[in-house]
């Protein structure tokens, strides 16, 4: 598990990606291709993503969960799929901003 807080980076410990956390507070188990995300920094990749949770991430999309308490930007995009647990995160729609006349 890791402790997420706005400005919090992690990194895949199975593939290149790389979040900041945008949203979210408190001990979350934060999977990146199945396997938990670690500091970035740690520059260790020990094997590849797991099966279902192989299909990447994007750069500069923001990835949440259902209830929106949790939000990522990826900063590094990569082989695997991000998941709280094995809830998988969904990219985030963003918001129509209102028409100037």
């Amino acid at each position: 598990m890791v402790e997420l807080k706005p400005g919090a980076k992690f990194q895949s410990a199975v593939c290149t990606t790389q979040v900041i956390i945008v949203k979210g507070s408190g001990e979350v188990d934060l999977r990146c291709g199945g396997s938990p995300m670690i500091a970035t920094g740690d520059s260790r990749i020990d094997g590849t993503p797991a099966g279902p949770n192989s299909d990447g991430t994007l750069l500069g999309k923001r990835y949440g969960n259902d209830d929106g308490s949790v939000e990522v930007l990826c900063t590094k995009a990569g082989e695997g799929s991000l998941s709280i647990a094995d809830t998988p995160l969904e990219i985030v729609q963003t918001k129509a901003l209102p028409a100037s006349d």
